[in-house]
Parts: structure tokens; sequence; C-alpha cells
């Protein structure tokens, strides 16, 4: 620590205790933020000279170290120094080794507080807007693989309280999963656009007296605005917090879509074949084919959405302004990233190379007495009132499922022994393909529903990449 207080002087006590350094020190992870905070530095050392408290050619020598620290961070020649405690001071330090004491003019009318702020939006709106690119890139894929099963007709049982309902194109299905990603996406766009305002020059927390101007190093760094409140600037991590729970509802529905793929991949579903890429066999028994990489996409919804609930535990009774426990903002925001990233990578490439079996899933579908609303819709069709219709089906599958049978081994004999109402016409609708063309709404999972949808989803790509 005698390193660090001979680079920022102040008021010491005496030297901190080594576990209490190690303890602070935050190098391990906030170094990740050194591309971030090169550029904050270059754009508040330009709006110094800029403003007259530094001199061109002092400007000139700073920017020409903080450029060389750059080679060398890139190179791996950098040396990360834990004495200095932190990312920022780190290359300041290094800076003033490289230019000499003109480098320590760099932190003028600029505090830690402000500055690791300013880096962590910096970083957050990069992060943000490579995880959209990449849902994007696996809502693509999904409007791919609904086009390519719909063309082939598949059918997939749908299903409420995981017990066989009705009968769905897989199409519909790929289509779900592409809406409700849609909306993640549009959390995650959101949320970078409400970050988009720059802290630096708020200093400590109360403002600076040096003539700054934050409008330039705001529109630098390519935010739209500088923050209007320099305690608000420092103090908040809201921005942190909503890009979490915008990963967190996004992990929520990779996970769902992942427990679909372990299920449908068991021996007793048998609807997909997951590839051998994305699966591992067991140490122990050869006959087996482990989900683990969906498996794994399940189990970060838990560890996202434990990033999150750190953070709101960590800012929920923060005094104004900046404190200390701020710096346990950036490991779960990072680790919520490093997670949600390449699990939608992951789905992306998984998706178009799954085997699935239309015959097991065919029968599947058309099983398990999955078209008995269409039998009580056609009853209440001829005037019968639904809650009525719902009666006489109902028992007509008690009889079937007591002699082992399904619906489509019924006769009109024994429908119209349930009730006048039903005519030969009622046959046609125990058939699967009967039943699938028949739900023509909007949103439904008729062919003709299922390519409106797909029409809208185009569209929608095709309005964001425009």
């Amino acid at each position: 620590m005698k390193e660090s207080k001979k680079l920022w002087g102040g008021r010491f006590a005496a030297d901190t205790d080594a576990l209490a350094q190690a303890f602070n020190n935050s190098l391990g992870f906030d170094r990740r933020l050194w591309r971030e905070d090169l550029a904050n530095s270059r754009a508040h050392v330009r709006m110094l000279a800029r403003v007259g408290v530094l001199a061109e050619e002092e400007a000139a020598r700073i920017l020409e170290g903080l450029d060389q620290i750059e080679r060398e961070i890139e190179e791996g020649r950098f040396p990360w120094r834990p004495e200095y405690e932190d990312v920022h001071m780190n290359i300041e330090a290094r800076l003033a080794e490289l230019v000499g004491e003109v480098g320590k003019k760099l932190h003028t009318a600029r505090s830690r507080n402000d500055q690791v702020a300013t880096d962590l939006r910096l970083w957050l709106k990069g992060a943000l807007f490579e995880l959209v690119q990449a849902v994007r890139e696996l809502r693509r894929v999904l409007v791919a693989e609904a086009e390519r099963h719909l063309e082939a007709g598949t059918v997939l049982p749908g299903y409420t309280h995981l017990q066989r309902a009705q009968p769905i194109l897989l199409a519909h299905w790929f289509l779900a999963y592409y809406w409700m990603l849609t909306r993640d996406q549009g959390r995650l766009e959101d949320a970078r656009a409400r970050l988009d305002e720059s802290p630096l020059g708020a200093a400590a927390l109360a403002g600076t007296s040096f003539p700054v101007d934050r409008f330039f190093t705001a529109h630098a760094l390519g935010f739209a605005r500088p923050m209007p409140n320099s305690l608000d600037a420092v103090a908040s991590r809201d921005f942190a917090l909503e890009a979490l729970s915008a990963l967190a509802i996004l992990q929520a529905t990779l996970s769902r879509l992942a427990e679909e793929l372990i299920l449908y991949s068991s021996f007793e579903f048998g609807f997909v074949e997951l590839p051998d890429a994305f699966a591992t066999g067991s140490s122990i028994m050869p006959q087996k084919k482990n989900p683990d990489i969906p498996e794994l996409i399940r189990a970060k919804a838990g560890r996202v959405l434990g990033d999150l609930v750190t953070l709101f535990t960590v800012v929920k009774g923060l005094p104004l302004a900046y404190n200390k426990d701020l710096q346990e903002d950036k490991e779960p925001l990072f680790d919520a990233f490093d997670q949600a990233l390449p699990s939608v990578r992951l789905l992306a490439r998984m998706l178009p190379a799954l085997k699935w079996n239309p015959e097991v899933m065919a029968r599947a579908a058309k099983s398990g007495y999955a078209l008995a609303t269409d039998l009580a819709d056609y009853l209440a069709k001829k005037g019968l009132p639904f809650r009525e219709a719902h009666r006489v089906v109902g028992r007509v599958v008690q009889k079937l499922t007591r002699e082992g049978r399904e619906l489509e081994d019924l006769s009109l004999d024994e429908l119209k022994g349930f009730s006048p109402l039903f005519e030969e016409d009622a046959l046609s609708l125990l058939r699967l393909e009967e039943a699938i063309h028949a739900r023509t709404s909007y949103g439904g999972t008729a062919p003709e529903a299922v390519r409106r949808q797909l029409r809208e989803a185009r569209g929608r790509l095709a309005e964001e990449e425009a």
C-alpha cells in the first residue's frame, strides 16, 4: 500500500494491514475495465486541454503515455501491481512512470467515484450491444427452423401441466421462443438506452470548481448526454440493476427452452436427439447421451438470478453518495454476462443440429385423447352449450380410458350414443391434420396462421437490421 500512498497522498494513520489491503483490492476483476478506463482518460484529458486546464503539450504527452499503456496491455507487457489496488490506480501510476510528473495531472477535476461509474457504464453499453446481437442471431435461427419444419409439416404434442393437451406444429413451438426472445431483446435495448448518460465530471460527489465541459466528454465517449445531478451520477447503480433484471429474464427464457430439449431428448419422450457436439456420454453407462449443455444453460438461470439478488442487496440501503460497497457491483454484472452470452450462442449453434423424430411426435400428438377438445368444439358449433359439450366428451374419454382405446378407434355409432348431434363429419376431427388446420385464429397453430407469424417475425428482423 506504500506505493499507492506515494501516488495519492492523503491522510493515513498507519500502514494498512496486509489482510485489509488484500480485502480492499479489486484489481483481480476490475482490470477488465482497462479499455473503458483509457477511453475515459483520453476524453478527460482532451477536455482539460480544451478548457485551458492543461497545456496542449501536456495533454499530448499524457495521450502518448496512454497509447503506450494500451500497447503494453494488449501485448501482455503491462506491469499490473496489486499494491495499486485497482485498474485506475495501476494505469495512472504507470502513466506517471512513462511521462513523468505531468501524468499526475490527468486526475485533475476527476475522482475515482465518477471515473469508475463512467467506466462501468461504458463497459455495459458494449456488453449489452454484443448480447443484443447474439439474441438477434438466435431469433434468426428460430425463424429458420420454424420455416423448415413448417414446410415438412412436423407436428408436436402441446402440453399444459406437462400433460398432453392439443397438437401443435413444431414451427409454432419454435416461434413461441422467437417472440419470448424478442421481448427479452427489447428489455436489453431499453436498459442500454436508459444508461446512456455520462457521470464523468461529477467528481467525488459535488461537481468541481474547474471549468470542465461535461457535454464534451459525454459526447466524446459516445454518451447521449451527461447526468444532470452529481450525487446521482456517482451513487446510482440502477442501470446495472436494470441490466441484470433483463439478463435474469433472458436466462429464464433460455432455461425453459433448455428444459424442453432435455425432456424431449429423454427416452420417455424420444422426440429429438441432441447432436454429439452438445452432449456427453456417461462415465459408466455406455448407452447414455447426457444433455450437459442444455442442463448447464438451465442451471445458469439460478446463477444469473443470484447475481441480480447480490447487487440488489448491495445497493438497497446505501446512503448518498459513493460508498465502498459499490466495489461489489462489478463481479455480479460481469458474471451474469459471462453466463448469458455463451448460453445464447450455444443455443443458436445447437438448434439447427437437432435431429427431430416426426413419427414419434405425431404418434404422441394424437394419443392421450389430445383431440378431445375438437369433439367438444364440434358439439358447441351444433348449438350445445360448451360446458355441456365438455361433459359429453369427458364421458367419451372415460369410456375409452377404461377400455384402453384411443379417440381414433371410435365409430360414428359410438359417438351418437353419447350425443345425437354427432354426424359423419365428426370422425374427420379425429385426424391429426384436421385438428391442426382448424386452428386458424390469429396466433394459432394452423399452417396459415403460422405463416402469418413467420411473415411478422421476418418483418421484425428486417426492420431491426435496416
